[in-house]
């Protein structure tokens, strides 16, 4: 059993390194400017996400609240900037549509927002993920859970957008998260200057910045973060994200992270 172990191991590792050294790419600026950001809310219409302490709030009710607010915040703030959502009702959209979207209005930026989830109510706090390699378990299992929107879209398996992604095996995940974005180090910038916000604003616990195999971060042509607000399965975290202010405080602390960011790039 653990010969065989081995040689699956070998083989996973093997396809991985083909894999990254395929598509990493070195860090280059795709421009000094920001024109277009695409915000995307996760989950809508037959995906529901989450579903928070309690069972009577879904996560991709949150994530759209949060998202229009976001995208209000930076219009107001940013002169000259296009905003596009990748949804704007609860509707469903498939996973491939959402990068696919954002490479068609050549966005700068792409910012898709979701809520964290666990067995246990103790987990808390904001966290922010790129494109990358899972580190930890939990990584994995986060990546797992948001890829599992794919199931709901029909004839997946024969779509080539996923190139024969296969959601249930944890190889696939495993091989799926050495894809490197081309925008990683900008991407890495971003998604810092929000967690930073967070911490200084003291709105939750700043979990850190964090890599994993995301399908809608996959095939983005530009920096692209993926944002987990909180945890709706934590009491306090769910109460925070449900209310004006905590819905507030999250999409103000985006938008100073985009500032920033586009004040460090020009």
């Amino acid at each position: 059993m653990n010969r065989l172990f081995g040689k699956k191991f070998i083989t996973i590792l093997l396809i991985g390194c083909f894999v990254f050294i395929a598509n990493s790419q070195p860090y280059t600026l795709k421009n000094t400017k920001v024109r277009t950001i695409v915000i995307d809310a996760g989950h809508g219409g037959k995906d529901p996400g989450c579903i928070g302490y309690g069972k009577d709030v879904m996560e991709k009710d949150v994530a759209l609240d949060i998202a229009l607010r976001i995208g209000k915040y930076l219009d107001d703030s940013l002169s000259n900037v296009k905003i596009i959502y990748t949804r704007k009702t609860d509707n469903f959209v498939p996973l491939f549509e959402r990068a696919a979207n954002a490479n068609k209005n050549n966005a700068d930026l792409f910012i898709s927002i979701h809520c964290n989830a666990n067995e246990s109510k103790i987990p808390t706090g904001t966290e922010t993920y790129i494109m990358g390699l899972h580190k930890t378990e939990g990584n994995l299992e986060v990546s797992k859970r948001e890829n599992q929107a794919i199931l709901l879209e029909e004839g997946y398996k024969e779509n080539e957008a996923y190139q024969g992604f296969d959601p249930n095996s944890d190889e696939a995940h495993i091989i799926f998260s050495l894809y490197q974005n081309a925008y990683r180090n900008q991407s890495l910038i971003l998604a810092s200057k929000f967690q930073h916000e967070v911490e200084k604003r003291k709105i939750r616990p700043n979990r850190g910045v964090k890599e994993a195999g995301f399908l809608v971060l996959w095939k983005t042509t530009m920096p692209s973060i993926l944002v987990e607000t909180g945890f709706l399965t934590n009491p306090d975290d769910k109460k925070f994200l449900t209310s004006d202010d905590g819905k507030d405080e999250i999409a103000l602390s985006v938008m100073e992270a985009v500032k920033g960011y586009v004040k460090e790039l020009n």
